[in-house]
């Protein structure tokens, strides 16, 4: 015979629940003010840094300080690329992202995205091939959500692809989803390490993390978003065959 549940067990329960949860929103809260608060003082060193390096009020004299004035703008825009990460981490985690759900082609937002890896692209010399032009199905999806998960997840593929490499896109509809999935042909990783990165700031030691830079939150953005679009993001790898994200969004 079961014995009767406990109330003060359960009382612990939901107080332990509550507190967690107040930390966590404490933890956001802290995220987004310190994102809003760095934006302004990245905003003049960008600015001023510009008018520095483009001499527009005279020449700067001696020619390292062009040169410096061009890598203070090139960290500067890292940082800020990081601190709006932060901050769209603290949203998706708050739920407070308003996204609008609509009838959205997949292959448009791939081009968007693609359109925006174009540096990238270019410096490492990565192809992206899209199997299916022409024939891609819609999706129910945020078209900014859409775009930002499909540039976070090929921008992780190109960053991880080898020079010269090539990344392999693909979009089917299955029953009531789409799956899409990007495909780089790097190094890949170990299955078990896959966890760890859907970790917002995880840098673990495994090759696939510390071959570039950044603080790790590309995939978690990713996958927060696809959930925040009623879908779902998975990861699977095997060492030495690349890393392949398969995104599941329902079909328009």
């Amino acid at each position: 015979m079961s014995q009767p549940a406990d109330p003060r067990t359960d009382a612990n329960a939901r107080a332990q629940a509550r507190l967690e949860a107040a930390m966590e929103e404490r933890k956001r809260s802290f995220l987004r003010m310190v994102s809003h608060e760095l934006r302004t003082p990245l905003n003049s060193i960008l600015g001023f840094s510009e008018i520095l390096n483009a001499e527009l009020y005279g020449p700067l004299g001696a020619p390292q300080y062009k040169e410096y004035a061009a890598i203070i703008h090139g960290s500067g825009q890292k940082l800020l690329k990081l601190v709006n990460q932060v901050l769209e981490i603290a949203r998706l985690e708050g739920r407070t992202m308003d996204f609008a759900l609509r009838h959205e082609p997949v292959e448009l937002a791939l081009d968007d995205a693609l359109a925006t890896l174009k540096p990238d692209l270019a410096a490492r010399g990565v192809r992206v091939l899209v199997q299916g032009r022409g024939d891609l199905p819609a999706v129910l999806a945020d078209p900014r959500g859409l775009r930002s998960l499909l540039f976070h997840l090929m921008h992780n593929a190109v960053a991880f692809s080898p020079d010269g490499g090539q990344v392999t896109v693909s979009a089917q509809a299955r029953g009531e989803v789409v799956e899409i999935t990007i495909h780089d042909d790097g190094d890949g990783v170990d299955p078990d390490d896959l966890p760890r990165l859907m970790a917002p700031f995880e840098q673990g030691e495994n090759a696939l993390v510390r071959k570039a830079e950044g603080a790790g939150l590309g995939l978690p953005i990713a996958d927060l978003t696809a959930k925040a679009m009623d879908g779902r993001l998975k990861l699977t790898s095997t060492p030495g065959q690349g890393l392949t994200a398969t995104v599941r969004l329902p079909l328009a």
